[in-house]
């Protein structure tokens, strides 16, 4: 038997074998869906012979996972190998062979190769991507200071992998941040002026998906002058109130005073008369 490495392009090599005059041809297809969704790896036939023995395998290791034999009649599928990671998972059409797997996990990312007696085989190589949280965006200014004219804002995301963060000026980039394989919390920072018209948001996305946020900066981004202005008028009105509050006091106190007095003198008087 030969084989050789047929060089497409500068990413794909098909390697090419030969046997009794038969070809077998296997391409690495790149195979995305979100987690928890359902992917069928597609065989490429439309029916099988009678008799073509189909296995699938996964990993680095061809671990086996389903097979169907035409001639035998039988499907079956091996769900409860490594830990059991597919279990209830794996559906084999007895037609085409085709592989679904249901309701998938990121431990599912990975090569699967379809192998045939008719000396074909077939690998995919299936990303499953978890679902993306929403973007947050908050204050990154600690105090405020009348001397800047610019908000400070941070835009982060928890527990994320191959992910990149990026923040947008209407359709224009303005930054991003990329992460790979590890499970971490990503945050990117943003300044803006005050008096800013535009438009900004914060965009997550992968490869398959994304997820937006837009900035309010009438919301998060406030100028001293107008918090210090808020802050004083506050305090004026509070202090208005108390003034008001003591004037009321002083002037019950008076009318209290006045009252007595002139009950007072009418006491003597009468006293007066009487003697």
């Amino acid at each position: 038997m030969e084989t050789r490495c047929v060089l497409l392009d500068a990413s794909l090599c098909v390697w090419v074998s030969s046997r009794l005059g038969t070809f077998g041809v296997n391409a690495l297809k790149s195979v995305s869906v979100t987690e928890g969704d359902s992917v069928t790896l597609d065989s490429g036939f439309t029916e099988m012979m009678d008799d073509d023995v189909i296995q699938w395998k996964f990993g680095s290791e061809n671990t086996l996972i389903a097979e169907i034999s035409v001639l035998a009649g039988t499907i079956t599928v091996f769900d409860d190998v490594l830990d059991e990671r597919f279990r209830n998972r794996l559906k084999l059409d007895h037609q085409t062979g085709s592989l679904t797997i249901t309701n998938t996990r990121t431990e599912h990312t990975g090569v699967y190769q379809i192998q045939i007696i008719r000396n074909v085989s077939k690998s995919f190589n299936l990303t499953v991507y978890a679902h993306l949280s929403v973007p947050v965006i908050s204050s990154n200014s600690s105090q405020c200071s009348s001397s800047s004219s610019y908000c400070s804002l941070l835009c982060s995301v928890v527990n994320v992998s191959h992910v990149t963060l990026s923040w947008y000026k209407g359709n224009s980039l303005l930054s991003s941040i990329s992460v790979s394989d590890l499970s971490i919390s990503l945050s990117l920072p943003l300044e803006v002026e005050y008096q800013e018209k535009n438009s900004y948001s914060c965009v997550i996305n992968n490869p398959i998906t994304n997820q937006t946020t837009h900035l309010n900066i009438t919301q998060l981004c406030q100028p001293c002058s107008e918090v210090h202005i808020h802050c004083c008028d506050t305090l004026e009105a509070v202090i208005r109130l108390v003034i008001s509050a003591l004037m009321g006091v002083a002037t019950a106190a008076a009318v209290v005073v006045l009252v007595k007095d002139v009950r007072f003198a009418r006491s003597i008087k009468e006293n007066e008369q009487i003697s």
